[in-house]
Order: structure tokens, then sequence, then C-alpha cells
């Protein structure tokens, strides 16, 4: 092989090896989940109260919120905030259609859990947004994590019964309204530990009405896991 063909490989452009997904630099020996190094300092670690997954200023079992009205799931396993960049990347994954971004935040998500629910499931969306859209970006998140997980994946045990209006805009009462009946379980689940995964968490409203109806058949654990908990007003609960 000739020096001149050598120098040509030498200087085959950067943007054909592996790209970090938020800065687009190569990535580098230390990268992570798609990102490199220098961009994995956004995703310091918080404490978390473990029910809710809302941030606390000390490690508790519980936050006093979930002490005072506990959720009717057993854990929430978050891999952040809903703000930069993981806000960016669900944007990404979500309205741009960049299918390739859920392996990665799969992985970041499995990396917290450590005894993962033998069976998961998705959030499902009314059969009209679906169709509009083209996907369930929670259905495909649960497929890549429970792939990482080793654990089963049913994306029919819940259908969406109804469309509703969009929650964003909604309080948590109303959007506690805007659920009711919105869902129906299909055949009960062989497990007794059930995860329902989702790409971001509220207020929880949607994932009330889900647990409700596992409750109703006799599941005995439900975990959520989610990409992002959005902050409440009070940002920090205390313990």
């Amino acid at each position: 092989m000739s020096l001149g063909v050598i120098d040509a490989f030498k200087k085959i452009p950067t943007w054909l090896a592996p790209a970090c997904a938020l800065c687009r630099l190569p990535l580098d020996n230390q990268a992570q989940y798609g990102l490199c190094s220098a961009c994995q300092a956004w995703f310091a670690a918080t404490v978390r109260c473990p029910r809710c997954g809302l941030p606390c200023l000390t490690v508790t079992d519980a936050c006093g919120q979930c002490l005072h009205s506990p959720p009717p799931w057993q854990r929430l396993f978050c891999i952040g905030d809903y703000q930069f960049p993981l806000s960016h990347m669900i944007h990404q994954f979500k309205y741009q259609r960049q299918f390739w971004q859920a392996r990665d935040l799969a992985a970041r998500l499995a990396d917290t859990i450590k005894q993962p629910a033998p069976l998961l499931t998705a959030v499902p969306l009314h059969w009209r947004r679906q169709w509009y859209r083209g996907f369930n970006q929670s259905e495909l998140l649960a497929q890549a994590l429970a792939q990482q997980l080793g654990s089963q994946f049913s994306p029919t045990l819940f259908t969406r019964r109804r469309a509703t209006p969009a929650q964003q805009s909604l309080t948590k009462q109303q959007r506690e309204r805007n659920l009711t009946g919105a869902f129906e379980l299909n055949q009960r689940p062989t497990h007794s530990h059930i995860a329902i995964v989702d790409d971001v968490v509220t207020t929880g409203s949607t994932m009330r009405q889900l647990c409700h109806l596992l409750l109703e058949v006799g599941i005995e654990r439900i975990d959520i896991y989610c990409l992002c908990r959005t902050p409440e007003p009070s940002v920090l609960l205390t313990p």
C-alpha cells in the first residue's frame, strides 16, 4: 500500500467516527451511553425519594409527602429531572424520530435498577394518537429496557379506551379527572411484580390509574421506570 493511500485513510473525516449524542464530537475512551466523558458530567447523581422519585435533601426511605400520601407503587426509578440535557434527548427521541436514543437511554436507566421486575409494560397511547405519530415512545423504551434487564415485555397489557385532552396545561386534580376510566387491563398478568415504563412522569396521574387496575387483580408490587421525573413547584422535598 502506498504512503499516499495511508495518508488518505488518516484524513478520513471525523464525522464518520461515532459522535457524542449531545456535543457531536467524536466519542472518547471514557464514553458511555452514547455520550463523551465531558457530557457525562451533566448526569451527576441526585438524592431522591425512592418512592416518588423527586429530589430530597437527605437520603431517606420515603419523603414527607410519600409518608403522608403514599403512591400506589413501591419504587420509582428515573435518570434525572426533566431539564437539559435529558429533556433535549427525549425531545429528539420523541419528536425527531431518533429511535436509536432508546437503547442508550434504556441502558442508563437500567444501571439504576438493581432488582428488576420480571415483567415490563408501557403506558399505552390511544390508537388514533399512535396511528398519527407512528409509534409509542414508551413502548420502544420498555422493549429496549426489558432487553437490558433480562425481563419479559408485554406491550398489550393495557389499552387506552378513549382519547384524552393533552395533560400539559392541567392541574393534578384535572389530570386525575381527565384520565378516569381512560385505561383498561386486557388480561391478568402471571407475575406478581410488574414495572410500568414511561418517558416522563409529572404528577403521576397516569401511573396511578394503571396501578389501580393492577392492584384490583392482586398484583403485589408495582415499580415505575421512567427517564425523567418532572420536579414539583417546590423543587426539594423534606425527608
